[in-house]
Formats: structure tokens, C-alpha cells, sequence
């Protein structure tokens, strides 16, 4: 029995498989090919341009050669050796990474090196003067403001930074009034929360961070035993 002729144009089902399994073979035999001798590989060539610039950190210059993509946390971390500044996210996510530039907050992670010259940058191990800590991190000592303090660094420089920009007159989101901003008397907790939001704290130590800013602002921070009896009084 003599088989049906195909319509001229078309494809058979069977056609079709057939065509789709070629092609798949070769997909699947591609890979292979490419360990062959005779077939060129497309290669990527490496960067070596560097250059060298001039980092204030700390009250002290620092001279660096350096590719123009290397950020600002691994220059302080791997060139420097300020390892305090800490590598958590590293898509500026966590805020681990925080310092100060020119008294500005800045995820260093996100920054690159060589466009910091010129400028004054902190980390957390130039808060301190000599043996004496920044008020800052006295406080956070006092009021149990870590636990793990991999955050620690980021969290005391991101709080730091606050104080200084309610100062200035800064407002945040919730601010109610916008024409007459907080003072640091009368910071409120929500305020206080929502301009650290920005720094994640994985071991959820943020009642002591709140108050340590609430400490150096010049209000008198809860007691922990305080807060629980607060906390028992409100689920009760």
C-alpha cells in the first residue's frame, strides 16, 4: 500500500520530531566540542589597568594602586588592613559595611575607592580617641547594643551619622511635621528605628541599639528590666 504524499510546504509530525531531535543533539554535543584543539575558544582578557590614588582615612593618608573597580570596603579590608568595616551583603542591603564620609553615611561596599580622594573618611576604628571610646560606642557597651557584632561597626557609624543629621535638621520619612523637625531631646523610638532601618541586625539586638542613640542623644534609655515588665503588663 503505497504511503499518502505530503502536501508540498508542510511538515509531517514525524518531520518535525525527527528535526527536533537533531537538534537537540546538537545542543547537547556542543559542550563537547568545545574541549576539542581545533576549536577556538572565546576568551575574556584580564584588566591590568591600575592606578594610584590618595585615601584620607582615619586622620591619615594612604597611598594605593589599585584597580578602578576595587570598592571602598575592600581597599580599607585587603589593602589597608581596617578589617572593622565588615563584608556582609555586599549590595549594600545590610549596612554592615557603613562608614563616614566627609560625616556622611556611606555604604562602603557600594563605593568605589579611587573616587573617595580628596575626602575625609572614618571607620569604626577612628571613632575612638586614643583609649577613649566615642560616646557612641561607650553606649552601646552599656545598653547591650550587640550580641554577634558583625553589625556592630556599621551600626555604631549609621548612628553616629544620626545624631549629627537630626542636628542639622534632618527629617525622615516619619517626621509628622516637616517644617519643624525633632530635636534629639525629643527623638521618638520611631524615629530613632526608622532612621537605622538601613542596618539589619541578624541577632535582633535592636532594643539596646535604640537605646544607645536614645543614651547619646541625652535621653534616659530604658532599663532591660523595665522593657519586660512593660512588655508583661501590655500582654497581660
Amino acid at each position: 500500500m503505497e504511503k499518502p504524499q505530503q502536501q508540498s510546504g508542510k511538515t509531517s509530525r514525524r518531520g518535525f520530531l525527527g528535526q527536533a531531535l537533531t537538534t537537540a543533539g546538537t545542543v547537547i554535543a556542543a559542550p563537547a566540542l568545545l574541549n576539542q584543539p581545533n576549536v577556538e575558544k572565546e576568551t575574556i582578557p584580564e584588566t591590568k589597568d591600575v592606578m594610584t590614588t590618595t585615601l584620607s582615612v582615619n586622620g591619615k593618608q594612604h597611598s594605593l594602586t589599585i584597580e578602578p573597580r576595587v570598592t571602598l570596603l575592600d581597599a580599607l579590608r585587603e589593602n589597608m588592613g581596617l578589617v572593622g568595616s565588615k563584608k556582609g551583603c555586599d549590595h549594600g542591603q545590610c549596612g554592615a559595611c557603613t562608614v563616614l564620609i566627609d560625616g556622611e553615611r556611606v555604604y562602603s561596599c557600594l563605593s568605589l575607592a579611587v573616587m573617595q580622594e580628596g575626602k575625609k573618611i572614618v571607620t569604626i576604628e577612628g571613632l575612638a580617641d586614643g583609649d577613649n571610646l566615642h560616646p557612641m560606642q561607650t553606649a552601646f557597651i552599656e545598653n547591650d547594643g550587640f550580641q554577634c557584632g558583625y553589625c556592630t561597626p556599621g551600626q555604631i557609624c549609621a548612628a553616629v551619622s544620626l545624631v549629627e543629621e537630626v542636628k542639622k535638621g534632618c527629617v525622615s520619612y516619619v517626621t509628622s511635621d516637616l517644617n519643624n523637625p525633632p530635636q534629639l531631646a525629643a527623638l521618638s523610638e520611631t524615629e530613632i528605628k526608622e532612621r537605622l532601618s538601613g542596618n539589619l541586625c541578624r541577632c535582633s539586638a535592636y532594643n539596646g541599639i535604640v537605646a544607645a542613640v536614645q543614651q547619646v542623644a541625652g535621653q534616659k534609655p530604658p532599663s532591660p528590666m523595665a522593657e519586660i515588665l512593660v512588655r508583661e503588663s501590655q500582654d497581660a
